[in-house]
């Protein structure tokens, strides 16, 4: 077996709104600053150079369109968005079984999910010596930037390594400058 190197960027949804108490979970959509740090994220992956090859994300309204407005800002195609049902409310093992299925060509995989699946992701595949010390770990529209040392078809047991986590506060706090 041949060692590849990809990039997984597991992205969770941006901040949604609770305005309407009448709407189930899944319904809720984005509110301003969800659809703001959207822009922040998608326009930092694109100065990045992330650009994934392929992303899936989860079809919830807040998934959907944080997928849909952070890829915009990228340039990728809208359409050629995979929305997986299983991605909703997913554990880890649920997710791992979606990127088994990752074509190798694949080289960067984006992965827009929710907290708790993307969060426990992150621990289990990173080395406890990369995990920053925060209070929240993956913060709504935060993006985690892993490499994966090994095939998709065998990222169960393949070496990762957490690059960053990126926190659209951190990046409004680049726009907004040092304080006079």
């Amino acid at each position: 077996m041949s060692e590849a190197l990809h990039r997984l960027l597991l992205l969770r949804h941006a901040k949604s709104s609770h305005k309407d108490q009448t709407l189930l979970d899944f319904e809720r959509p984005l509110n301003k600053r969800g659809r703001k740090d959207c822009r922040r994220i998608g326009k930092w992956l694109k100065s990045e150079e992330m650009m994934p090859d392929l992303v899936i994300s989860s079809p919830a309204v807040r998934a959907k369109e944080t997928a849909l407005r952070v890829c915009k800002r990228m340039g990728y195609a809208a359409d050629s968005i995979q929305w997986e049902d299983s991605v909703y409310d997913a554990n880890v093992r649920t997710l791992l079984k979606l990127l088994v299925e990752v074509p190798e060509e694949a080289h960067t995989v984006m992965l827009v999910g929710h907290h708790e699946g993307l969060e426990t992701m992150i621990l289990r595949m990173s080395r406890w010596a990369d995990i920053p010390a925060e209070p929240k770990l993956i913060p709504t529209c935060a993006v985690a930037h892993l490499d994966i040392n090994g095939q998709w078809s065998e990222v169960k047991k393949c070496d990762a390594r957490l690059r960053s986590i990126m926190r659209p506060r951190e990046l409004a706090a680049r726009e907004s400058g040092p304080a006079p």
